[in-house]
């Protein structure tokens, strides 16, 4: 059993059993799915090469390209060109990765004083990293990753306001930076 996945039903769901109003322990919110994506704005096949094995190396499952919805002049896209690629973790890579993140990369960052919450939604908190040599299997191989463009972490949670949301993160021990 992970770490954190006993640290919830220890500790966490007493918590929300405590602070909100509650009729069944199902109703008590979870972290569903961590999306993890590389937008590179342009059809520049080396750049989205890198950020594909990048995410690969990271999360250590198969990424999807994400297409252009529409025609865009100023950037030289065509509508259904890749324009970045994102992987959905779930279950136990959802865990793995929240653990390494939390114990190794956020601590690691230079300057590092909290995630920045900027837009409130009711279920999922989205930060970007552009340090990404904390990470083992890219920094093993750095000289390949030059030039990455901002990893964007988008995690999706089963809360049903904003309040929740924040109780959550906070109580997950997400470093979280006071607005």
């Amino acid at each position: 059993m992970n770490i954190l996945n006993n640290y919830y039903n220890q500790v966490l769901k007493y918590d929300f059993l405590n602070k909100f109003n509650y009729k069944s322990i199902n109703q008590i919110p979870k972290i569903e799915k961590i999306i993890l994506n590389f937008n590179c704005k342009s059809f520049d096949l080396k750049k989205i090469t890198t950020a594909i094995l990048t995410l690969e190396l990271i999360s250590a499952k198969k990424s999807i390209f994400t297409k252009s919805k529409k025609i865009s002049i100023n950037l030289k896209l065509r509508k259904g060109h890749p324009v970045g690629c994102k992987v959905i973790l779930e279950k136990e890579k959802l865990e793995n990765f929240l653990l390494k993140l939390l114990n190794k990369i956020l601590p690691e960052l230079k300057n590092f004083k909290g995630l920045r919450q900027k837009v409130y939604h009711k279920n999922s908190f989205s930060f970007s990293l552009k340090d990404l040599t904390n990470f083992d299997e890219i920094n093993s191989n750095f000289y390949l990753f030059t030039n990455l463009p901002s990893l964007n972490i988008t995690f999706v949670c089963s809360t049903n306001s904003v309040k929740e949301l924040s109780f959550f993160l906070y109580s997950s021990k997400i470093p979280l930076t006071q607005i």
